[in-house]
C-alpha cells in the first residue's frame, strides 16, 4: 500500500525528492516591481485567448477571491470556446507563493512516503510558472495551439515592456517569449497582492480582533481530532501570529470520493472517471502509481465562503452541502450517492483507495456522524471568517468595483 516500494528506490527515481521534515512556509518573493506589473496585465488581458474574450481572469475572477468557472453553472470551467467546458472546478489562485514543488514525506504515523506539493488538482505542474502555463494552451480553457500563436499575440501588446525585461531577442523564438509570459504571470500571482492576509480570522490570531461565539465553535471543532479533524488535512496554527502558518491546507492529497457530477457532459459515459493524482504519478514513474487514483489535492480554505462550487468536480453549490460531506459520507452515504453506488466518482478499480479511516469517514453506515447539524453550522462559521475583507461585500456590490 502506501508506496511501499519507495524506500528501496533511490530518490531521484521518483523524479520527487523525499524530505527529511516537513518544508518551512515559503519566504517573501523578490520578483520586481515590473515583472509583477506586467504579470498582472497579462493575467487581466482578454487578447490572450483563442478567440480572442477570455483571460484568466475570466475563470479566476477577483469579486470570488480569484475563483470562479467564467460564467458556468455546472461545477467545472467554461473555455474561450462555446460549449468548451472542462471536467474540474477551477481553485482559487490566492496564496499560491506558498505551494511548495511537488515532494514526498513520511510523517510518524505514517507506513511510507506520501505525496505532497505541486499545482492543480492533480499535481501535475511542478512549480507556478508551469501552472501558469497550462490553461493558455488547454484546449477547454485559453485555447492557444501553440507557442507561436500565444508569442504574436504577446507582440502585439506587449513588445517594449517584454524586451525591457527579458532582451531585444526575447521575440526571436515564440517558446521563449511563452516562457517569459509564464515567469511574469507567476510574479504575479506570488505578488503581495495575492496574499493579502486580512481576514477576520488573521485579525484574530494577530489579537486585533475576536470571533463571535459560533465561530470559536467552530474553530474548535475544526481542530477535533474526534470531530471535525478537519485540521488534519487543512492544517493550520491559531497559537502562531504569522498568518503564513496558517494556510489551511498540508498542501497533500486525499480521496474522500466525492459524488459524480452529473452535470458534467463528460460523466454522462458511464466508463468515464477523472482519476486524480495517479495520472501525474504514472507520468512521473512513482512506484505502484495507482494507489493514488482517487485523490486530488487538498485546498486551501481561504476565501472557501465566496466560492461558486465545491470538490475538484464542483458537485456542491453550497459551502454547508460540502461540509456535511464530510460529516455524514460514512453514516449516510444514500444522502450523497443518489445511485445507491457509493464512491460512484472513483473507478471501480481503485476503491479500495478511498480514505474510510480518518475522522469522521470512519464510522459504520446508521450510526451517529461524528459531527450533529449544529456542529456543521458552527464549522461553517468559523470557515467564513477565512474571507479575506476585500471579497466580504455582496458579490453584486464587488462586480461593479474596477
Amino acid at each position: 500500500m502506501l508506496l511501499a516500494g519507495l524506500l528501496s528506490l533511490p530518490v531521484e527515481a521518483t523524479n520527487t525528492p523525499l524530505y527529511p521534515e516537513m518544508p518551512a512556509p515559503a519566504v517573501a518573493p523578490v520578483d520586481s516591481p515590473a515583472l509583477v506589473a506586467l504579470g498582472r496585465k497579462l493575467f487581466f488581458d482578454t487578447r490572450l485567448s483563442e478567440p480572442r474574450g477570455t483571460s484568466c481572469a475570466g475563470c479566476h475572477a477577483p469579486q470570488q477571491a480569484f475563483s470562479g468557472n467564467h460564467g458556468s453553472r455546472i461545477g467545472v470551467a467554461l473555455g474561450s470556446r462555446p460549449a468548451s467546458l472542462g471536467t474540474r472546478n477551477t481553485p482559487s489562485v490566492l496564496y499560491l507563493r506558498y505551494t511548495p514543488p511537488r515532494f514526498f514525506y513520511q510523517d510518524d504515523d505514517a507506513l511510507a512516503p506520501i505525496p505532497f506539493g505541486g499545482f492543480f488538482w492533480d499535481g501535475r505542474a511542478n512549480t507556478l510558472a508551469e501552472q501558469a502555463q497550462g490553461p493558455l494552451f488547454n484546449p477547454l480553457e485559453m485555447n492557444n495551439r501553440n507557442p507561436h500563436q500565444l508569442a504574436g499575440k504577446l507582440a502585439q501588446g506587449y513588445t517594449p515592456e517584454m524586451r525591457l525585461l527579458f532582451g531585444q531577442a526575447i521575440f526571436d523564438q515564440p517558446a521563449k517569449a511563452t516562457e517569459a509570459a509564464t515567469l511574469a504571470l507567476a510574479a504575479f500571482l506570488r505578488s503581495d497582492e495575492m496574499t493579502p492576509f486580512n481576514s477576520r480570522y488573521d485579525a484574530y490570531i494577530r489579537g486585533s480582533g475576536k470571533l463571535e461565539e459560533a465561530e470559536m465553535r467552530g474553530l474548535r471543532l475544526f481542530k477535533d481530532p474526534d470531530k471535525g479533524n478537519c485540521a488534519s488535512c487543512h492544517k493550520f496554527n491559531d497559537r502562531s501570529s504569522n498568518p503564513a502558518r496558517s494556510m489551511f491546507t498540508d498542501f497533500g492529497y486525499d480521496a474522500v470520493a466525492v459524488p459524480r457530477n452529473r452535470r458534467i457532459a463528460e460523466n454522462r459515459n458511464s466508463k468515464f472517471y477523472d482519476a486524480g493524482l495517479c495520472k501525474t504519478a504514472d507520468q512521473l514513474q512513482w512506484p505502484d502509481s495507482s494507489q493514488w487514483c482517487g485523490y486530488f489535492k487538498t485546498p486551501s480554505l481561504r476565501n472557501v465562503a465566496v466560492r461558486e462550487s465545491y470538490m475538484h468536480n464542483g458537485v456542491f453549490t453550497s459551502l454547508r452541502d460540502a461540509v456535511a460531506f464530510y460529516a455524514t459520507r460514512a453514516t449516510k452515504p444514500g444522502d450523497w450517492y443518489k445511485t445507491g453506488v457509493k464512491f460512484d466518482d472513483v473507478p471501480p478499480a481503485y476503491r479500495e483507495n478511498v480514505n474510510i479511516n480518518s475522522v469522521p469517514y470512519n464510522r459504520r453506515e446508521g450510526s451517529t456522524p461524528a459531527l450533529s447539524d449544529s456542529d456543521v453550522d458552527d464549522l461553517v462559521a468559523f470557515l467564513k471568517t477565512l474571507t479575506d475583507a476585500e471579497f466580504t461585500k455582496p458579490i453584486q456590490s464587488r462586480k461593479s468595483d474596477k
